[in-house]
């Protein structure tokens, strides 16, 4: 039998209310699984979740990020009405905002592999084959987590999806943030992820339209499960 995911989506929600649903969820199982190995009479299945949303202009800051990288002050700010947090994911600065579909599952991969490498690359994968549905052909960018678009043309090179993740025992948060009808120019504030002289873009931007974020939603989805092997509870 597969292993199970709740899916749960917060819709617009501002970025700390987010990030401490997903601490109380991850602090939920990591004491399940503590529980677990000091009782193992008692042992509880832990649960897993991918958590969908959409945040309001917000900049965040990997704990091995460089804070340079954030190109305006607090008054600049409050002017873009953006806020800033530092938080525990890996990686450096990036952007979230209206437009941009959230994606954060919590997982104990002790259920799937224990191998955080072929996690992010199984994530990556997830958005790969998502936009390949829209034909746009994504891939990995040597060197760099997140997803490309023209990855072996350094010239033309640019993100459209960025990747940074926490894991403790484990159990994982954080996530990947895909830029489907975004607005960019609060991408040049930051140097995004760290990396000079690369762009950003969207499927907006690829295709010349609007898209539907429901449908990529559900598309998201149906690859995770495929790539997890884990059915929706």
């Amino acid at each position: 039998m597969k292993s199970e995911i709740i899916f749960k989506e917060l819709g617009f929600i501002d970025y700390k209310e987010a990030w401490d649903y997903q601490e109380t969820l991850f602090k939920e199982t990591l004491d399940t699984k503590i529980n677990n190995r000091n009782h193992p009479e008692t042992s509880i299945a832990t649960k897993n979740y991918f958590l969908f949303c959409e945040h309001p202009h917000v900049y965040t800051l990997g704990k091995s990020g460089d804070f340079s990288n954030l190109l305006i002050n607090q008054e600049e700010l409050k002017k873009h009405q953006a806020s800033y947090y530092a938080i525990n994911r890996g990686g450096d600065i990036t952007y979230h905002g209206p437009g941009q579909i959230v994606g954060y599952p919590i997982l104990d991969l002790d259920h799937f592999f224990t191998d955080i490498h072929r996690y992010l690359r199984y994530l990556e994968e997830t958005i790969i084959l998502t936009l390949a549905e829209y034909n746009i052909t994504a891939g990995r960018y040597e060197g760099y987590t997140g997803v490309w678009l023209d990855a072996d043309q350094p010239l033309k090179a640019r993100k459209i999806c960025a990747m940074g993740v926490r894991c403790s025992r484990w159990v994982t948060m954080h996530g990947f943030a895909l830029n489907v009808n975004t607005d960019l120019s609060y991408f040049g504030h930051i140097i995004p992820c760290g990396i000079n002289n690369k762009k950003v873009t969207s499927l907006q931007q690829e295709l010349g339209k609007e898209v539907n974020t429901n449908e990529i939603k559900e598309k998201i989805k149906k690859h995770f499960c495929s790539l997890f092997k884990v059915q929706a509870a």
